[in-house]
């Protein structure tokens, strides 16, 4: 039997274009759990190793992006020192999609509408790989965090407590 094919979304076209190995997975959305730790449960992989994506504003169309694990919380104090400012809030729900082309549930680091400054857990700095979302609810991508990095730009920065 064939191998069923995983459609491609924008971030994996993305990390393609710039030959970055990946693994895509996908879970099931249908009993609507797709908070992060559940996520990782569903994808068998260590709360440590996945992480989620939030988006930050500083209200002046400024937008930053952080990527931390899925059980921790992003501290706006040290958000804000990553970045330089002197506050940062999350961007609303209501406007993730038109900012960054994905919706909340499956917003990646990879492949949004602009490369918007990127700032990702220094916890990630030890990890052989990380998940992250690849741009959809129901699928996740195992990828090395210097690849992440390097497609988005980014760099490690203390964001959790």
């Amino acid at each position: 039997m064939a191998k069923q094919k995983l459609p491609k979304t924008n971030a994996v076209r993305l990390l393609d274009q710039h030959r970055v190995e990946y693994k895509l997975m996908e879970y099931d959305v249908q009993d609507n759990q797709i908070d992060g730790v559940k996520v990782a449960v569903k994808v068998g992989y260590p709360v440590t190793h996945v992480f989620k994506t939030l988006v930050t504003t500083v209200g002046t169309g400024k937008f930053f992006v952080f990527v931390i694990p899925v059980a921790g919380e992003l501290n706006l104090k040290a958000g804000a020192k990553a970045v330089g400012e002197k506050k940062i809030e999350m961007l609303p729900v209501k406007d993730l999609l038109a900012t960054t082309g994905y919706i909340r549930g499956g917003c990646s680091p990879v492949g949004m509408k602009k490369l918007f400054p990127t700032f990702i857990d220094e916890s990630a700095s030890n990890l052989d790989y990380m998940v992250v979302s690849a741009g959809k609810i129901g699928m996740q991508m195992k990828l090395s965090p210097n690849e992440l990095i390097r497609v988005t730009k980014g760099r490690f920065s203390k964001l959790t407590d």
